[in-house]
């Protein structure tokens, strides 16, 4: 208050020094904006008076309540504490009794070991004299667990620890000693064959500390009887003659007997390896048995090599695809029993190397339960089987494989082209069936090879040799041409000029010709279909053959069956070619005189001629007459689709050289009716004998049929521009003039003013 005075009574002094209107204004207005600001804030401090005045008053009620609580507080912590202590005066009791817990059960131990020291050193002795070899095995794996220098360590006195120190060199010599004699029954059980005595001895080397040497030794036995069974597998297989019934997959067989051999003896001792062994030790076991399959197949492989004549008749492919002139050329049909048994020597080693794989990474997932330390394994596994001999001798005979796969497709795809014959009845000629059998059949007996690249590499040749070979035959035959049926002069000179220099005319009949032409066009069509159903087979098959494909192998499948598919278009190309050659030499030089007459009958007519036209038409009876009599030779020779296409093109032909002749005519208003109704009745004609939709073809026409229709030149402008609705005007506002002037009964000067 007494610095709000203070401030009035400067503020009081300033106004009382005041002494112009002015200013005295000024602080007068000051001074009331002051004043209700201050009343404000006092009207605003009573506003809040009841709300202060009511938590004061809840203040003081709780007031009483807030000692209660202070007084309770003071309890609990008061309680808490002496817990607290209680607490840990008990967990130290508790620490002391675990302690004291520990180290009675340490000295439980102490004693059980010792006692378990006096019963090897007894036990052992008995039964290495009862040649009870698993019961000393056993306590010597007891004794080994124990801990020596813990031993020694609890010995009270000299005299204990004495005879301690006595067991445990007794327990050390019985130990050098089993060693020793479990070895030595090994070698004689494995010597007289013996698999009972090999198997219970195998079992005896873990307990004893001897893992990796008695595994060692296993695996030398298993690889032992994989040799020997293997060599006589070999020797039947070199002596089998060739009217035996499997004589022509007999290295295939022994291969096959080979992998089931290693297989059934995984089968029969993974159990034991994983029992008396530990997880993690098939890897060991599988890497010495392959080592052992390679040995073997190489042998195997070398003897398919030399006996089949394998390289050389390579040798001999190679020299016909290089165009060389070999001292034999290669039989395909005795190819075609080679290939058959490389495939099945192929899709055998895939069958087991996969069982290979699968055997070892189950070990690996119970052995290895980090991710990382997997995969790393994983990689190392893999590693192994694309570099193990296996693996190289199958990709050696792979090599020479494709070459001779390939030189098999393509002579035996020229042989179904040179026995090439027209079945009476059928539109296409025997080759197409019989190409994309053998097609079929080297790209599924690639496919039984199991073998991603091998396949990729046959789809590749086949795609090649389809696009270069055969579609060259195709092509040269259609390079041939399609006879016209009459010559013009020019024509008839080059006859006679050709005639004198060659002094013969060609063997093939104009009708043979004609057929061969047709028979063509039919073959690519059908080569379109083959080629788009061979992929949906081999897709099927693929997905059989590779259902554990990686993404990489699916990949390359997909590319090459594409390739593969894309071919199609390459032989719809063909067609069309086809189609325009007979277009140009067959259809064209028909259509056009006889749309030639159409300049014959006028179309500046009278209603008398008008009405004649109705009862027998000049033109177009004639014309159609026409067009069904050359549909007509085609029909039986040509497929549906083609038969459609073809009309397509005579529609083409049509429409164009009508139109030129509609030009070159001059209409009246009962002429334009007429070009209406013959317009008509050719496309009825035309729908009728095709399932394709012609009307979008005879638009221009039909509109300049429209145009010569109408009964006066400013009719155009109630169906040009913004009135033309859903129709689509295909002539330019120059054409739409140009058919407007061949109406003799319109003047030009309407036509020039249109505005189009």
């Amino acid at each position: 208050m007494a610095a709000a005075t203070s401030t009035g009574s400067l503020s009081r002094e300033k106004i009382e020094n005041l002494t112009e209107l002015e200013d005295i204004q000024k602080a007068y207005d000051q001074l009331c904006n002051d004043e209700k600001e201050v009343t404000e804030q006092l009207d605003n401090l009573l506003d809040e008076q009841p709300s202060l005045e009511g938590k004061m008053s809840t203040l003081h009620r709780m007031g009483p309540n807030l000692q209660l609580l202070q007084q309770d507080s003071e309890q609990l912590a008061s309680m808490i504490s002496f817990t607290c202590q209680l607490a840990e005066n008990v967990s130290s009791k508790v620490r002391q009794l675990d302690l004291a817990k520990s180290r009675v059960q340490a000295a439980i131990q102490r004693a059980d070991d010792i006692l378990d020291l006096k019963f090897c050193t007894d036990g052992v002795q008995t039964a290495l004299q009862s040649g009870n070899y698993e019961q000393a095995a056993a306590h010597i794996h007891r004794y080994l667990s124990l801990d020596e220098k813990v031993l020694k360590q609890s010995i009270p006195d000299a005299k204990e620890g004495s005879g301690i120190e006595h067991s445990l060199e007794l327990l050390h010599k019985a130990e050098q000693e089993l060693k020793v004699i479990i070895n030595k029954e090994f070698d004689e059980a494995v010597a007289n064959k013996d698999a009972t005595a090999v198997d219970r001895f195998f079992k005896i080397f873990p307990l004893i500390g001897l893992r990796d040497e008695g595994l060692k030794k296993f695996t030398a036995y298993l690889c032992t009887q994989i040799a020997n069974t293997s060599e006589q597998n070999l020797q039947i297989a070199i002596g089998t003659t060739s009217t035996e019934r499997r004589a022509k997959v007999v290295y295939a067989d022994t291969l096959t007997m080979l992998f089931e051999g290693i297989a059934r003896l995984v089968e029969t001792h993974q159990p034991l390896v994983e029992t008396y062994y530990g997880p993690g030790r098939m890897l060991t076991l599988m890497t010495e048995l392959q080592r052992e399959c390679d040995t073997q197949a190489r042998r195997v492989v070398d003897a398919f090599i030399k006996n089949r004549t394998y390289q050389k008749k390579a040798q001999q492919v190679q020299q016909c695809m290089m165009g060389r002139a070999a001292a034999e050329k290669p039989d395909p049909k005795e190819l075609d029993t080679l290939l058959a048994e490389v495939t099945l020597i192929n899709s055998r080693a895939e069958l087991y190397l996969r069982f290979f794989r699968r055997r070892v990474t189950a070990d690996f997932e119970v052995q290895y339960q980090e991710e990382d330390q997997r995969k790393e394994k994983l990689t190392e596994l893999d590693r192994l089987v694309r570099t193990c001999g296996l693996s190289l001798c199958v990709q050696e005979l792979t090599g020479d494989y494709i070459l001779m796969e390939e030189y098999f497709l393509r002579e035996m795809i020229m042989k179904a082209v040179s026995m090439d014959i027209m079945e009476e009845g059928s539109l296409t000629s025997s080759m197409v069936d019989d190409v994309f059998f053998i097609l079929k059949k080297c790209i599924k007996r690639a496919m039984s090879s199991s073998n991603v690249d091998l396949v990729c590499a046959m789809l590749n040749h086949a795609t090649t040799i389809l696009e270069s070979d055969f579609c060259e035959v195709l092509y040269s035959r259609l390079r041939q041409g399609f006879p016209s049926g009459f010559l013009d002069f020019t024509q008839a000179v080059n006859l006679m000029q050709s005639t004198i220099q060659q002094r013969k005319i060609a063997s093939e009949s104009t009708e043979d010709t004609k057929t061969a032409f047709l028979t063509t066009l039919n073959n690519a069509e059908a080569c379109c279909e083959n080629i788009l159903l061979l992929k949906t087979s081999l897709e099927d098959e693929c997905a059989r053959h590779f259902p554990q494909a990686g993404e990489q192998g699916k990949a390359k499948l997909e590319s090459c069956l594409s390739d593969l598919a894309s071919l199609s278009h390459r032989f719809k190309n063909l067609l069309q070619e086809g189609l325009a050659e007979l277009d140009s030499s067959a259809i064209k030089p028909q259509v056009k005189p006889w749309v030639a007459t159409f300049h014959s009958f006028s179309h500046n007519i009278s209603e008398e001629e008008f009405t004649n036209y109705e009862a027998n038409d000049p033109f177009i009876e004639n014309f159609v007459v026409n067009l069904q009599s050359l549909l007509d030779s085609f029909k039986g020779s040509l497929s549906p689709t083609i038969y459609d296409q073809l009309i397509s093109h005579l529609t083409n032909q049509v429409t164009h050289q009508l139109e030129r002749a509609v030009m070159k005519t001059v209409f009246n208003r009962l002429g334009g009716l007429q070009f209406d109704k013959e317009l008509r009745s050719l496309v009825g004609y035309l729908t009728s004998v095709t399932q394709w939709t012609i009307r979008d073809k005879f638009a221009r026409l039909t509109q300049m049929a429209t145009i010569l229709n109408m009964e006066r030149v400013g009719e155009i402008l109630d169906y040009w521009g913004q009135n033309s609705g859903p129709l689509t005007w295909r002539l330019t506002p120059a054409e739409v003039r140009q058919v407007l002037a061949l109406r003799v009964d319109f003047r030009s000067e309407d036509i020039n003013r249109l505005k189009l």
